[in-house]
């Protein structure tokens, strides 16, 4: 048999290349989880930031209005309580849903269901776990605060309406995200570095002190007669919070300058960041 009748080899077909992940596409992928997650819990969630400050604003500007009492002894400026009480529990939620929706989920991932394992086979490094599961409670203390805004602004005793125009939007809208960021890094690092079997602790030692002493019911300037809890209140991120959000929806009640406040929030959200996704990485590889 001659050369040439010899049958040619079928050509092989070169597989086509693999599918490669890119960091933007996985994490995308990660976000758009959190988004289902956080749509079919959208009812649970509405309801759990809602009833503390409806409660709060209930009592604060319609009942003890009602009977001829409440918070009017020191005032600032005659403002109605309740225009003091929109950018505090504003803050509050924001910072509140933000810790709590990365400080339990994360407890649950690292102990219980053990199911980070999973997580860190992402093609993407660990610190972007860390990154992503911040910008997702960010996400969702944002949306906690945007949802108590109604609240505070529609139940109120006749003559107590609170006067509330946005003076700063730019000042208003980094308030919000990088109060909403700062939050959820705080959380993800007390995640990583509390024992679950004393998350009780977290409620009586950290949350409760904050909000009671974050000046959410009063701006920080009141405090000038009570001067050390007016220094050691500074140690709270939720005092920066209240007053930034004071300062772009109440300008006329006092509030810090501007300057300290954005200070503390943007370089408290930067160090924090930092710290949670060291102390995150070393829980994943430990």
């Amino acid at each position: 048999m001659t050369a040439s009748a010899v049958p040619a080899a079928p050509a092989v077909l070169a597989p086509p290349p693999p599918a490669r992940a890119t960091l933007s596409r996985t994490f995308a992928a990660m976000m758009s989880r959190e988004a289902r997650v956080l749509r079919k819990n959208f009812v649970s969630t509405f309801v759990r930031v809602l009833v503390q400050p409806v409660m709060f604003v209930f009592v604060f500007a319609y009942v003890l209005p009602k009977l001829g009492g409440g918070a009017a002894a020191g005032r600032p400026g005659g403002a109605t309580f309740s225009t003091i009480l929109v950018p505090g529990l504003v803050g509050s939620s924001i910072i509140m849903q933000a810790q709590m929706a990365v400080i339990f989920p994360l407890m649950m991932e690292l102990n219980w269901q053990k199911s980070i394992t999973d997580r860190a086979l992402a093609p993407v490094p660990i610190p972007m776990l860390a990154a992503q599961k911040i910008i997702a409670a960010a996400a969702q203390g944002l949306i906690g605060g945007l949802l108590v805004f109604p609240a505070v602004l529609l139940i109120h005793a006749d003559g107590e309406a609170p006067d509330v125009h946005v003076a700063n939007w730019p000042i208003l809208i980094l308030v919000m995200v990088a109060g909403a960021l700062l939050s959820a890094a705080g959380g993800l690092l007390l995640g990583t570095l509390m024992n679950p079997q004393k998350v009780q602790m977290l409620f009586a030692m950290v949350l409760l002190p904050m909000t009671m002493l974050g000046c959410v019911y009063y701006p920080w300037s009141a405090l000038d007669n009570i001067r050390w809890l007016q220094i050691i209140s500074l140690f709270n991120p939720l005092v920066y919070i209240s007053e930034g959000l004071r300062s772009a929806l109440t300008p006329d009640i006092p509030h810090m300058p501007v300057w300290a406040f954005l200070l503390a929030i943007v370089g408290g959200t930067i160090l924090l960041t930092w710290a949670s996704m060291r102390t995150f990485t070393k829980r994943v590889l430990s």
